[in-house]
């Protein structure tokens, strides 16, 4: 296990509190969480609260990958922090998601992620929570 980390920021044309609420409700969550594009929707379950569970369950071809964690802080609208395990990530690897209001209508978002197996996994994941930015920013603004 190593601890390899990344970092995505992200200026979606959204207000903050939109921005922030979207990563905790299941219906938004299923519409922009897609690591690459053209992904059907996965299916979310979340219990949105410190110490709650979520899980993730995308759909790759014919294969259902879980995603799953637990909420460590919820701290709206400005961080929202969890563990994530999946079968391409380090057990008990943590997104911690930064969100500022930069302007009238934007907020800058910052995912960290840390700990993964090894460099691939990590440049897997950077590349997937990329594009995972460009999906919420394209949600919002629809």
């Amino acid at each position: 296990m190593t601890e390899l980390s990344l970092t995505v920021t992200k200026v979606i044309h959204a207000d903050l509190e939109t921005t922030f609420n979207a990563w905790l409700d299941p219906a938004i969550l299923s519409s922009f969480i897609l690591p690459k594009p053209g992904m059907p929707c996965p299916e979310v379950s979340t219990d949105p609260v410190t110490g709650g569970a979520f899980e993730i369950i995308m759909q790759v071809g014919d294969n259902r990958i879980p995603h799953h964690g637990v909420y460590r802080t919820i701290d709206s609208p400005h961080c929202l922090e969890f563990t994530w395990n999946s079968p391409f990530s380090a057990m008990d690897s943590v997104v911690r998601i930064e969100f500022a209001g930069i302007g009238v209508g934007e907020t800058e978002v910052t995912l960290t992620h840390t700990r993964f197996p090894d460099q691939q996994s990590r440049d897997n994941h950077e590349g997937g929570w990329t594009n995972i930015l460009q999906s919420l920013g394209v949600y919002l603004q629809s």
